[in-house]
């Protein structure tokens, strides 16, 4: 079982800086994918910023210059530089990840979601 942990929320004001991270545990062979969605009240979530394990990155484009993700591969562990932050990045911020696993032997790719951690931005 991987079980993936987010960390570095909070509250800040707008033009301020967070770094949120999610560190990976488990069984794990490979990260192919590890991405950042956020959800805000009454919205959809959205993916925020995605990397592969191969170094692709994408950006919403409303996080663009703004957002940076990157990943360390020996420590299973990703995170998202939030800098120049608005009101409107206001949300909660999930971790998705694709892993290569092999529970019961069975090596094979499973999608796992983080708790989730609340980052709210003041005006």
């Amino acid at each position: 079982q991987v079980q993936l942990v987010e960390s570095g929320g909070g509250l800040v004001q707008a033009g301020g800086s967070l770094r949120v991270s999610c560190a990976a545990s488990g069984t794990i062979l490979s990260i192919n994918f590890m991405g950042w969605y956020r959800q805000a009240p009454g919205k959809q979530r959205e993916l925020v910023a995605a990397i592969t394990a191969g170094g692709s990155i994408h950006y919403a484009d409303s996080v663009k210059g703004r957002f940076t993700i990157s990943r360390d591969n020996a420590a299973n562990t990703g995170y998202l530089q939030m800098s120049s932050l608005k009101p409107e990045d206001t949300a909660v911020y999930y971790c998705n990840a694709r892993v290569t696993t092999a529970p019961m032997g069975v090596i094979r790719e499973y999608e796992y979601w983080g708790q989730g951690t609340q980052v709210a931005v003041s005006s």
